[in-house]
């Protein structure tokens, strides 16, 4: 390779190098309340659930771990915060956060939306129009995915694929990687848990093939692959009653025909009954197989090379219902760069998930020894209690046969009076 060669591949390294990734927004809620001047509680409501600042019962960083806390049950939360406005054309778009839910959430949301920058963020409620809705859905036993929805030409899309979300109790990383190649990947605690591509996992077109409307099957196709066989004849015993009177069963002796009408014995299955006879299967000889309907292409079908594209992204928020209260969301990213957003998971939940989780099995380890102590002071009340019943009932037995000492001795007194 010359030194030309050399050089060129050099400034071309360092120019790749020098790209940047872009970061539209992050928020980890280490400045205290100041995150109140950065997000805005809508008012859309006048009973929207407050949130508070805080790194919850357990956690791995006292100070790192604060996030925003759901703190009142069975309510509407509606908070968004605004950044610079953007288009993701031409560009990844990646979006994550981590969220807890340390109350064991029976029902409720623990996603995000990301809006377009014209949102009146005092008027932000369910029905506001949003680009994309990603994160956890609890609900009960049958509901625990992970949303993935997309807005495309006004109307909202789910995935058709069925993403399972984590329910434990421990904080856990969501991240969603939206490719302009239109591909895309869901990931959990950093690990892919699904992908494909846009059009193939969301009904944004119409099909790109149609049943052909003019084709019938010929009324001569015959799919069936056996047929009955012509030579099989039924044998001349197999018609036998399904059930039949009960040879051993007798009319009781206090029978009145008159009154309780003729006496029939009861029926029993008869071990004889064959069951409904069916002639043998054979192989069809004009057997043609299963007939497929012939596919067209579909003249509503148009490609689009532009379904991943939103042009004016400018706000995040969090716009859910929580039945009971105590979810915290933290570590909030948008970015164009995969790997930023992977080096910033582990600058930030990466650090802290084992301590926490630490944290949390020291506290149900303690709060276990605590139940199993109160239970054994509950057992040994109980069995002294026993104790001082069986001495109480002693003592009573005791007495009843003084007493009754005392009616002997008082008659066999009598008697010798007598």
């Amino acid at each position: 390779m010359g030194k030309i060669q050399v050089l060129a591949l050099l400034a071309v390294t360092l120019a790749v190098c020098c790209v940047h990734a872009t970061v539209h927004f992050r928020e980890e809620f280490t400045d205290g309340d100041e995150w109140r001047s950065r997000w805005v509680q809508s008012k859309h409501k006048s009973d929207y659930g407050e949130w508070k600042l805080t790194a919850g019962n357990f956690y791995g960083d006292a100070e790192k771990d604060k996030g925003l806390q759901t703190s009142q049950d069975a309510r509407f939360y509606a908070v968004s915060a605004r950044f610079e406005p953007f288009s993701n054309e031409g560009k990844t778009l990646v979006i994550q956060f981590t969220v807890k839910h340390e109350q064991k959430i029976d029902c409720g949301g623990g996603y995000v939306k990301v809006f377009p920058a014209d949102l009146d963020q005092t008027k932000l409620h369910g029905d506001s129009t949003y680009y994309i809705m990603f994160g956890p859905d609890i609900c009960g036993y049958s509901t625990k995915k992970v949303h993935v929805i997309f807005n495309y030409k006004g109307k909202n899309h789910l995935i058709k694929k069925e993403i399972k979300c984590k329910d434990d109790e421990l904080t856990h990383l969501y991240t969603l990687i939206l490719n302009p190649d239109q591909t895309y990947e869901v990931k959990i605690d950093n690990e892919k848990v699904e992908s494909g591509s846009l059009e193939e996992d969301w009904d944004f077109l119409p099909p790109k093939t149609i049943k052909d409307p003019e084709a019938k099957k010929p009324e001569d196709w015959d799919d069936r692959a056996t047929i009955d066989d012509a030579a099989d004849t039924k044998p001349e015993d197999w018609d036998k009653p399904e059930n039949i009177p009960d040879p051993d069963a007798k009319k009781p002796e206090d029978w009145d025909e008159d009154m309780d009408g003729e006496w029939e014995p009861a029926m029993i299955p008869n071990p004889e009954y064959k069951g409904e006879w069916k002639p043998k299967q054979v192989d069809n000889p004009d057997y043609k197989g299963t007939w497929v309907h012939p596919e067209i292409d579909n003249p509503e079908y148009s490609p689009d090379s532009n379904i991943y594209k939103f042009d004016n992204i400018g706000v995040i928020g969090l716009d859910l219902w929580q039945v009971k209260s105590g979810t915290i969301f933290d570590n909030i990213l948008i970015t164009d760069d995969v790997k930023e957003a992977k080096d910033i998971a582990k600058e930030t939940w990466g650090i802290t998930k084992e301590p926490e989780s630490k944290m949390k099995q020291e506290q149900d380890d303690l709060k276990r020894k605590e139940d199993e102590e109160k239970n054994k002071e509950q057992n040994t009340e109980a069995d002294e209690e026993d104790v001082d019943e069986d001495e109480e009932e002693e003592e009573d037995e005791e007495d009843d046969d003084e007493a009754k000492d005392d009616v002997e001795e008082a008659d066999w007194g009598q008697i010798g009076e007598c």
